[in-house]
């Protein structure tokens, strides 16, 4: 027979997900309730961590306005390490144009709090890849319908503002601030998509001079 023995090869293939939005958080923090409050996904909601195992999308119109956002599986301290299979899940992160911190002020962990909880994603996200800690983000704080997490959101908003953040006060199981959210959510999406047509424009095309043969 002719020829030569064929290659083989074992390829380990891995989904990222694409979306415009990113919805990152502690588990239980109320992103999948979040996502069903604003799109027409359904996620698995229950009240005990890590419900949601992969990521689920939803396509969200606000006015005139429509793009992807993805519930992102709960983040823990460690999941840039893999702990609570946190590798598996930043990496729905890494195509997201802009992320939403979604923070539980209702939670009755005694070491937690919205604050903590931000600084501690946010760790997380620059130990995993650097470019994810500049990346355009905006901060829902959840669950205000309830009277303890409303001042819980209270007490906190201006020290976030202070960080420089765009700060809402949301609840999605009551709907309450989820217009202002998606508005701003919008105005983010339209400032990235803007960037991505200036950079098609200016997109440099080299020609080489074609060379006679010679002889």
């Amino acid at each position: 027979l002719l020829g030569e023995p064929g290659e083989k090869r074992t390829l380990v293939l891995e989904l990222k997900s694409v979306a415009d939005i990113g919805l990152i958080g502690y588990p239980s923090a109320g992103k999948s309730s979040l996502v069903a409050a604003i799109s027409a996904a359904r996620p698995k909601i229950a009240d005990y961590p890590f419900t949601t195992l992969a990521p689920n999308l939803g396509v969200v119109q606000a006015g005139e306005a429509r793009f992807t956002v993805a519930d992102v599986p709960g983040l823990i301290p460690g999941a840039s390490q893999g702990k609570g299979l946190g590798l598996q899940f930043l990496r729905h992160v890494e195509r997201c144009a802009a992320l939403v911190h979604v923070l539980d002020c209702g939670t009755l962990e005694t070491d937690r709090d919205p604050v903590r909880d931000f600084e501690v994603i946010e760790d997380e996200l620059k130990k995993y890849a650097e470019d994810l800690s500049t990346r355009p983000r905006i901060i829902a704080l959840n669950k205000v319908d309830l009277p303890d997490a409303k001042a819980m959101a209270d007490m906190v908003e201006p020290t976030l503002k202070k960080m420089g953040y765009e700060v809402f006060q949301i609840s999605a199981a009551s709907r309450i601030g989820l217009e202002q959210l998606l508005y701003a959510m919008a105005k983010l999406v339209a400032e990235h998509r803007k960037q991505e047509s200036e950079l098609e424009k200016v997109r440099i095309v080299l020609r080489p001079t074609p060379i006679d043969d010679v002889g």
